[in-house]
């Protein structure tokens, strides 16, 4: 009963998203992207003599997470091809191209045919799901030919399905794997009371992704020059939900600071949106000239692939989505010392926001008062952002290896 609800919910998935994509960008790239999919398994895996490694990630935020593991398993296993798919237009666009990847396409929805056609066709060797998303039917696929099959980088709260009384299909999914590698002690010690064994603390993958950017940032000159002398507040990510707190407080600063805001979404609209809330003197890092971007208060960039870097010219960060969708990663900005600030929304599904919070490197607001109160601080009072800074590059640097831990489990049981 539990698998044809499942199957029924994924039809009608199918058919919701073929209708919206009529008058959705989004999911006319999600349909349009998956067309002449298995065309292009058979033209690149037929006849193919090399053992295949598969990736699977959901959008572009657990690919990052991911990374480290395949580029290490790239160096271990350089007689592999690495097929990566995506099941987000927002993750598939932004990294199709990637060098990191032999062949990178979305993945179908999960139906028993898909399933069965992918891996009749690419016939993998070994296959990683990262994070989040479990699809029932190409999990058993591979499981059934016994594939190996590993999660890596998973988190898992009470609230979790794999956890309810209705959860009997979803914690079948988890047995499919042969290892899961979790995050933290709460995750393990959940699977652990459903029987799951075959699950370890590895730590988290993302911390290994971010090192690397401290080590070697894109350089932006023109970022530079804005900066100046001044302190700067990096925004990332920002909603609307987010910016209805911080115009108030980038409005009515008095102090040297400027402002540098990176959007969650670049479009037109969201732009004008944020010219309509925002009275400071702006520069979009496209659209101005050195000399309008020097002289604004607020530097919005209009663009996607650099606020990993942007974050090395701050003094501090406001990081977004905690008030809406979900937080986004603060460990970019973390990974360079910078203080973060957020809302307190959804906290407990992003465990490195309490962890830092509780520590005093972090700090979540619930209201225009708190965020106007932990912003005069941070950008007047030295001493206490310098502690905080201290605090957030310890976590960092405490926190790396999970990429290691991954490795040498894998080397120890895939033959390869």
């Amino acid at each position: 009963m539990a698998l044809f609800a499942y199957n029924f919910f994924i039809a009608a998935y199918g058919l919701i998203i073929r209708l919206a994509a009529l008058f959705n960008p989004k999911a006319g790239k999600f349909i349009n992207g998956r067309q002449g999919i298995f065309q292009t398994w058979e033209n690149y895996f037929t006849n193919n003599q090399r053992p295949v490694a598969w990736f699977h990630a959901a959008s572009l935020g657990e690919f990052e997470q991911g990374r480290p593991v395949i580029e290490a398993f790239k160096k271990s296993y350089p007689e592999h091809i690495i097929f990566i798919t995506f099941f987000s237009p927002s993750g598939y666009e932004l990294r199709k191209n990637d060098k990191i990847g032999d062949l990178i396409t979305y993945l179908p929805l999960d139906t028993p045919a898909n399933a069965k056609r992918l891996l009749d066709t690419v016939k993998p060797s070994v296959v990683f799901f990262i994070k989040y998303e479990f699809w029932y039917h190409y999990l058993n696929q591979a499981s059934q030919r016994t594939v190996p099959l590993y999660c890596i980088s998973a988190v898992f709260t009470p609230d979790h399905i794999f956890f309810k009384r209705h959860g009997a299909l979803h914690r079948r999914m988890l047995r499919f794997f042969d290892h899961i590698f979790v995050q933290n002690h709460q995750s393990l010690k959940l699977l652990q009371n459903i029987d799951i064994a075959s699950a370890s603390i590895s730590g988290d993958t993302r911390f290994d992704r971010v090192i690397k950017t401290l080590d070697n940032p894109d350089k932006y000159p023109l970022i530079e020059a804005f900066k100046g002398n001044s302190g700067i507040m990096v925004v990332g990510s920002s909603w609307e939900s987010d910016m209805q707190y911080l115009n108030k407080v980038i409005n009515e600063d008095k102090s040297d600071t400027k402002f540098i805001i990176a959007p969650h979404e670049v479009h037109e609209q969201s732009i004008t949106g944020l010219r309509k809330g925002l009275t400071r003197k702006l520069a979009c890092i496209t659209q101005d000239d050195e000399q309008t971007i020097i002289e604004a208060d607020v530097l919005i960039i209009d663009t996607i692939g650099m606020l990993s870097s942007v974050y090395q010219y701050g003094d501090f960060a406001y990081i977004g989505g905690a008030f809406g969708d979900g937080l986004h990663n603060i460990l970019e900005a973390v990974t360079f010392g910078l203080p973060v600030v957020f809302g307190n929304k959804g906290l407990d599904k992003f465990p490195e926001s309490l962890e830092l919070a509780g520590m005093g490197g972090a700090f979540s607001i619930s209201s225009q008062a708190e965020l106007a109160d932990i912003y005069a601080r941070l950008s007047t009072d030295d001493t206490f952002r310098n502690e905080a800074s201290a605090i957030c590059r310890q976590y960092i640097q405490a926190s790396t290896g999970a990429t290691t831990k991954i490795m040498t489990y894998l080397n120890a049981s895939y033959e390869g």
